[in-house]
């Protein structure tokens, strides 16, 4: 089992910056959408650094794995506006196989919605599978690193971000599990324990551990021979890496930490928080930075993940935000329908904080939490009815709140990595609202 870290805020802005002309950013992790990488992509540009980028390559019709053609990869440029190593490094091992024996994608086919969570999985086949990808990804790195290495002048600082997290094996029956346990209630409710105690949910958490925190350790070995010789010759590494687990909201005036419910892949996040702990205590600068909740395209199928976004709106006023704080205000009153007033969703959210079955579930030492029928009939109803509110459902409240945060957790991981302060870093509505504060003074 992975160690539960201790919950460590940061509470002061950091004003170190490391990083200037010169130095190298690497995106460990493809760019496709505009996401939490883009705001530490942002300043590594205003610092003037060069920025490379990777790509987890593209699969042919056979499925075999493969780098990008040129078109692609110009677009992949173009997106990242700096080079990409073209080796393709996709994480994880759910089509990965020894020459000639089925892949663990393969291997699920045949699971069905009545039979997945008695159906048993061959488990010396996956981890022959797991072997195969492992060995792939770590090639593919050493490829990269060699590549990446020509590109980093002696003395150099350079800043290697990684951003990969994810792993569900593209299986049919998955999409209508995933519906039951993080949008069903009532009838339609499904247990998440139902999930990670099937074989199904045994190898998801594999392959989830894989890719969000093993590639961690991936780049941390890879890039070995970069942090010798520029530490040799006067520059420093860095590394961050994006986390969740949990964050502390404004409930009842103070800020208390709360998580969404059921977070499947927190088992891998906290796996990448001893990845980071363990290359610290040998002196290495590894940071992961926990993220607030967000709406994401990956996001959207938790529904209610959304709902401590909200508070957000108290912060950015307790913070001692001023004309900009009320304009944030003001712009989400105009994204709600005609005679709904902003007060009321925010009257919504407290008492949906309030209720003692929410707050059960404020229980850090015992994260990831199971969902329960009651967890899911107050947050899913909470979050459906707070969503009806709104006159355009493609223009919500909390898109504009998300991308405040945003804004906000780029500089402070920027920065937060030259101070680099710790292993493990929460930054709650707090230090979000701060940092945004400053941005609009």
């Amino acid at each position: 089992m992975t160690e539960l870290t201790q919950l460590t805020p940061l509470r002061q802005i950091p004003q170190e910056n490391l990083f200037r002309k010169g130095d190298v950013f690497v995106l460990f992790g493809e760019l496709f959408g505009r996401g939490y990488a883009n705001g530490l992509i942002d300043e590594a540009r205003a610092a003037g650094m060069t920025i490379v980028g990777i790509t987890v390559g593209r699969r042919d019709e056979n499925l075999k794995l493969r780098a990008l053609d040129a078109e692609e990869l110009a677009e992949a440029e173009a997106k990242l506006g700096g080079r990409i190593i073209n080796v393709p490094l996709m994480a994880g091992f759910d089509l990965d196989a020894p020459e000639g024996e089925p892949n663990p994608t393969e291997m699920l086919s045949g699971l069905t919605l009545k039979g997945w969570q008695e159906d048993k999985l061959d488990w010396a086949q996956i981890e022959r599978c797991r072997a195969a990808g492992t060995k792939r990804f770590a090639e593919s790195t050493a490829l990269a690193m060699a590549e990446i290495d020509k590109l980093v002048p002696d003395g150099a600082n350079v800043f290697f971000a990684h951003t990969m997290a994810g792993g569900i094996p593209k299986v049919k029956v998955f999409l209508a599990i995933a519906n039951r346990i993080y949008k069903g209630r009532g009838e339609r409710f499904m247990s998440s324990r139902a999930l990670l105690d099937s074989d199904l949910g045994k190898l998801i958490l594999m392959n989830f551990d894989e890719v969000t925190a093993n590639t961690l350790q991936h780049l941390i070995d890879g890039s070995a021979a970069i942090r010798e010789r520029v530490a040799r010759t006067g520059g420093q590494v860095r590394y961050s890496a994006y986390g969740y687990h949990g964050t502390e909201i404004l409930i009842g005036g103070e800020y208390l930490w709360q998580s969404y419910t059921n977070y499947t892949q927190g088992y891998a996040k906290m796996r990448l928080e001893n990845v980071a702990q363990k290359a610290w205590a040998q002196g290495i600068k590894a940071t992961v930075f926990n993220c607030p909740e967000i709406r994401t395209n990956s996001s959207d199928i938790f529904v209610g993940v959304e709902l401590s976004l909200f508070p957000l709106l108290q912060a950015l006023k307790q913070e001692g935000g001023g004309a900009w704080a009320q304009q944030q205000w003001d712009i989400c009153q105009s994204l709600l329908a005609e005679g709904v007033e902003l007060q009321s969703i925010l009257d919504m959210i407290e008492s949906y904080n309030a209720n003692p079955t929410s707050a059960t579930f404020r229980n850090f030492e015992a994260w990831p939490m199971d969902n329960s029928p009651e967890l899911a009939d107050i947050m899913i109803g909470t979050s459906e009815e707070i969503t009806k509110l709104h006159p355009d459902r493609k223009a919500l409240i909390t898109d504009h709140l998300s991308s405040l945060v945003l804004e906000s957790t780029g500089p402070l991981m920027f920065r937060g990595v030259s101070d680099a302060a710790g292993p493990v870093l929460w930054l709650n509505h707090d230090i979000i609202a701060r940092q945004l504060n400053k941005n609009h003074p």
